[in-house]
């Protein structure tokens, strides 16, 4: 089970994976695997579309033991943005 992590300092190191999601053309998540500190961290931004703000929201950072644990995750949002419509690169 992922928890958020303690701060966002300690995201430093590789990253591994990056997605994002777009509706009507517009980018309303974006989605960024990294291997720090021994486990694995899902950051993301969020970009609500029924409103006007510039700076997204960021939920977690959550972090993972295993690449397999953040893959999962990660697969999961996906699954649940195209559900809804959403492009996903």
């Amino acid at each position: 089970m992922s928890e958020p992590a303690p701060t966002v300092e300690t995201l430093t190191g590789d990253e591994l994976d990056r997605r994002s999601a777009r509706k009507d053309g517009r980018e309303i998540v974006a989605l960024r695997c990294v291997q720090a500190n021994g486990g694995f961290a899902i950051e993301c931004d969020v970009y609500p579309v029924d409103g006007l703000r510039v700076e997204p929201l960021r939920p977690g950072p959550y972090r993972f033991a295993s690449r397999e644990e953040a893959n999962a995750f990660i697969a999961e949002a996906v699954r649940a943005l195209e559900y809804l419509g959403c492009e996903v690169s």
